[in-house]
């Protein structure tokens, strides 16, 4: 995750000094910009909330495994996305939808989770990530 924030972090930095003014206007408002980076972050956040998860049970650490992956797929579209940004391209519709499917596939591993010990740190992930998910619908709406 941090090197997805760093990523994002070039990204602001190179679209206000590098990009060609004629380019920059696709590059989306300030509030387009504030939304992926409240994307990023949140998404980083929910990562190190589902580590916090306790995976002593083995279906837990099954479905913190798949909240992981989703995660990460989430991760690597945002990276994408990033990328497209950074090289002037149209942001890819099948990278949008990869952070999409990855999103909504660690939310059903975690709404599976019925472990009682780990009850709390799976409520705050839960949350991290309705956030995040949110932070991508105002993407979505924003840019």
């Amino acid at each position: 995750m941090a090197r997805l924030f760093a990523l994002f972090t070039l990204l602001v930095a190179a679209v206000a000094t590098a990009a060609p003014l004629g380019n920059r206007a696709g590059l989306g408002s300030i509030k387009c910009n504030i939304d992926r980076f409240k994307i990023v972050t949140s998404l980083a956040a929910t990562n190190l909330a589902v580590k916090q998860i306790d995976t002593s049970d083995n279906d837990t650490a099954t479905a913190v495994g798949t909240a992981q992956t989703g995660l990460s797929s989430a991760a690597d579209g945002i990276k994408t996305i990033a990328l497209n940004i950074i090289t002037g391209q149209t942001p890819s519709a099948d990278a949008r939808t990869q952070v999409q499917n990855g999103l909504n596939d660690a939310q059903t591993a975690l709404t599976g989770i019925n472990d009682s010990t780990a009850s709390a740190a799976v409520a705050s992930a839960q949350t991290k990530l309705a956030a995040t998910i949110q932070d991508g619908n105002d993407v979505v709406a924003d840019c």
